[in-house]
């Protein structure tokens, strides 16, 4: 009787060692929608542009007909006009502390308003929510008198803080807020509070780090509200020392004739700072508007 033999085992020798990986990454191809957009984003430009050019032209150029769409020489006149004969540095500066005590509070009040009508269960959570939302419907015009009234009693007309004030939260963040944070699973709340770890503690470890998309979306709407807001100034601010940036811009314009290359180099100084947050940040705004959608 023959026997069958056995198959030898398998000698285990070292793992091969790994081959070179790629260096480079494949880039997305180009679809046809972007046909459309780049001309659409060129012709959102054309404005800002032609408003930087006419800042540069100089002033005989500026009045020719028929209007040249170049200019045949580049001067600074204007903005040299503008830092000499007005308060441009001084309306800048109330402008940027308005503006990021505006985004800080918007940030701070927002998010913690927000994460409570999305996680916390007290009772009339979501009657007191809807009641907030429901503040939107009212005309911004009918706040105004009532506001003035409380902001003079209190004693801040004329200063800054009546410019502030008015920015420390909103329906739109708490709203903007709430719908991310109802994106985010529960799971990783719970697991938080199985560790060990507070409420608190839950929302500034594992929730906030989650949020900086929705974070920055805020931040960036605060910004170009807080910035661009004239009519508020325009009633509660009379002092020249406290002027935002808008504020002083218009009265300026208002105090002379109209000098186009003075008055587009103002409009050039006030605009920049906002693109220059907004190109910084578009990649946050984006990740937002991709991660949460808009949830009931």
């Amino acid at each position: 009787m023959t026997m069958l033999a056995a198959p030898a085992p398998a000698v285990e020798g070292p793992p091969p060692e790994p081959g070179p990986r790629p260096t480079h990454r494949r880039r997305p191809r180009a679809g046809w929608w972007h046909l459309l957009l780049v001309p659409v984003a060129l012709l959102f430009a054309v404005p800002f542009v032609q408003m930087f050019l006419t800042s540069l032209t100089p002033e005989s150029e500026i009045n020719r007909f028929p209007p040249r769409l170049l200019p045949s020489s580049l001067t600074l006149d204007g903005y040299a006009k503008l830092f000499r004969d007005s308060d441009i540095l001084l309306w800048t500066g109330n402008t940027i502390l308005v503006s990021a005590v505006a985004v800080i509070s918007h940030l701070a009040l927002c998010s913690l308003a927000g994460y409570g009508f999305a996680r916390l269960k007290f009772p009339g959570r979501n009657a007191g929510f809807l009641m907030i939302v429901a503040t939107i419907m009212i005309p911004t015009q009918l706040l105004m008198v009532p506001t003035y009234v409380m902001f003079a009693r209190v004693g801040i007309i004329d200063t800054l803080a009546a410019a502030m004030v008015p920015w420390l939260a909103s329906v739109f963040g708490i709203f903007l807020m709430r719908q991310f944070f109802l994106s985010l699973p529960a799971e990783l709340e719970e697991a938080a509070v199985l560790d060990g770890c507070s409420r608190f503690g839950t929302f500034w470890r594992i929730i906030l780090p989650l949020a900086r998309p929705a974070l920055a979306t805020l931040a960036i709407f605060t910004l170009l509200s807080s910035w661009n807001d004239l009519v508020w100034p325009l009633i509660a601010i009379n002092d020249p020392g406290s002027f935002t940036l808008q504020l002083g811009i218009t009265n300026f314009q208002g105090a002379r004739r109209t000098d186009w290359s003075l008055l587009m180099a103002s409009n050039v100084v006030a605009t920049l700072p906002l693109i220059l947050f907004f190109v910084f940040a578009q990649k946050q705004f984006i990740a937002t508007m991709t991660f949460t959608g808009v949830k009931g």
